[in-house]
């Protein structure tokens, strides 16, 4: 047992949208049967963990507890009885009760959490707006503009947040890839060092370099061919996941 941790981004990684990528699954269970750690670390906070396990399941992949979201990291920077406006979905307001924050649609609030929510509008962003004018903190569970899904490019979090700081100014605090934040959480489930495999350099390839860790780029998701070389460099660049551990494991 080599014991090594692979914190593997799941957009663009092991699925895009609803389809697969071909390999992931086989190529997580032998990681998993070679006695490696392997996470799934996601920006996305919109679902709650056992949806990320379950939609893993139905890609043929057992999580093992390994499903670290941006909305975990977001919550350990919010304390008990904080009053919290959620401007989020299920996933990172699920996080924010279990250390004890009450969670609001509107009003006043302590802080206000961005995160991935698809029922974002008009009134919720006004609702944000008067808060942090209010007095209340802006913290992001991440700040990806755009994610990958299986009918072309969507606006991520990182859009949202951006209109909250359009229209108040404020600088955000932000919890995910490649925050602090997140690498504390990875840390605390990986204990020695590892490797990043993703696709994006601006997060995955930081959150590598953050953590003092190897960084793999996958081709199968927002990153190709033509936008090479990338900053921060990876350590290595593959076609897929699959390739990637096929070479490790030969």
């Amino acid at each position: 047992m080599s014991g090594m941790a692979w914190a593997l981004d799941l957009d663009g990684v092991v699925w895009l949208g609803t389809e697969g990528i071909p390999g992931a699954a086989d190529s997580v269970a032998a990681l998993q049967d070679a006695g490696e750690t392997v996470l799934f670390v996601t920006n996305n906070s919109g679902r709650r963990v056992v949806d990320v396990e379950a939609k893993l399941a139905g890609h043929g992949i057992e999580a093992h507890g390994g499903v670290i979201t941006s909305g975990m990291a977001a919550a350990a920077m919010v304390q008990s009885g904080e009053v919290v406006l959620g401007m989020c979905g299920p996933g990172a307001r699920e996080e924010l009760e279990a250390v004890g924050a009450t969670v609001v649609r509107d009003g006043p609030a302590d802080t206000v959490v961005v995160g991935f929510h698809e029922d974002f509008d008009y009134w919720r962003l006004t609702a944000g707006v008067r808060a942090i004018l209010g007095g209340a903190r802006l913290l992001a569970t991440n700040e990806d503009v755009t994610y990958p899904a299986h009918d072309g490019i969507r606006p991520g979090a990182g859009s949202i947040v951006a209109a909250l700081v359009a229209a108040t100014g404020v600088v955000p605090v932000v919890a995910g890839k490649p925050h602090r934040p997140m690498c504390d959480v990875v840390l605390e489930r990986a204990g020695e060092g590892g490797i990043v495999v993703g696709d994006r350099p601006d997060t995955d390839g930081l959150l590598a370099r953050a953590l003092g860790w190897e960084f793999a780029l996958v081709l199968s998701g927002v990153t190709t061919e033509a936008d090479l070389p990338t900053d921060p460099e990876p350590d290595i660049v593959v076609t897929d996941l699959a390739s990637l551990v096929k070479a490790h494991l030969g």
